[in-house]
């Protein structure tokens, strides 16, 4: 979800990439609950950390995202980028009904968005305060 926020919003400044250890398949309520944002990441493809690092690329921030719960599991990123670390719930983990579920995640996808356009506005006042 962030990475889908930092690439539909922020693509003119940002860059964003999404790992994980593993690679997966996408919740299909995290795709509804996007497409309600005008968001949709129904075509992404997972990716793993390490076809990440076989690109060579260099970051200058790396955020990982995942709970406390999962932290042992937390994806390790090596190079100089700026770490940040969002601790979400996996919307993988929740229970209920689809709309307990659903609203759950919600939930989750707002907090991301409002995470993103601050870590936007941080990065933002760091390089323009820089110059």
């Amino acid at each position: 979800m962030a990475e889908a926020f930092l690439n539909n919003y922020h693509d003119q400044f940002i860059c964003a990439e999404s790992a994980g250890l593993e690679a997966g398949t996408l919740n299909p309520l995290v795709v509804e609950s996007m497409k309600e944002t005008g968001v949709d990441i129904s075509h992404n493809k997972t990716k793993t950390v390490m076809e990440i690092l076989e690109t060579g690329k260099a970051y200058d921030y790396v955020v990982t995202v995942c709970d406390q719960a999962q932290a042992e599991r937390c994806p390790f990123f090596p190079g100089n980028g700026r770490r940040l670390h969002w601790d979400f719930t996996d919307p993988s983990s929740f229970e209920g009904s689809r709309q307990e579920i659903l609203t759950q995640i919600r939930d989750v996808r707002d907090k991301i968005h409002d995470a993103v356009n601050n870590l936007v506005s941080m990065i933002r006042e760091t390089t323009f305060n820089s110059r």
